[in-house]
């Protein structure tokens, strides 16, 4: 199982990144969460598949239709936490 952090930069709060997020990763069976956080960005942290997280990834680069995204960041994470499912939270 991989497990990345991943933080994504532009005009991605208030679009419905979150909620797009969500939706994209149960539909690629992975597990973790997704916040918006203080400066902007919005973070997910997501563990599954190492075809999933691909192409989790890959949608960030666009993410929901509404947002702008200027960049994608990418950190593998080396948390032991097991998640049962995938949610937004507040960080």
């Amino acid at each position: 199982m991989k497990r990345v952090c991943i933080k994504v930069s532009g005009d991605v709060q208030g679009v419905g990144f979150r909620r797009y997020t969500l939706d994209k990763a149960n539909a690629l069976g992975l597990t973790g969460y997704v916040g918006n956080l203080d400066d902007g960005r919005v973070e997910i942290l997501a563990q599954g598949s190492d075809l999933g997280i691909l192409q989790l990834i890959d949608w960030c680069h666009h993410g929901s239709p509404s947002a702008s995204v200027s960049h994608v960041e990418v950190d593998e994470d080396l948390g032991d936490e097991f998640y049962l499912g995938f949610s937004i939270i507040a960080l």
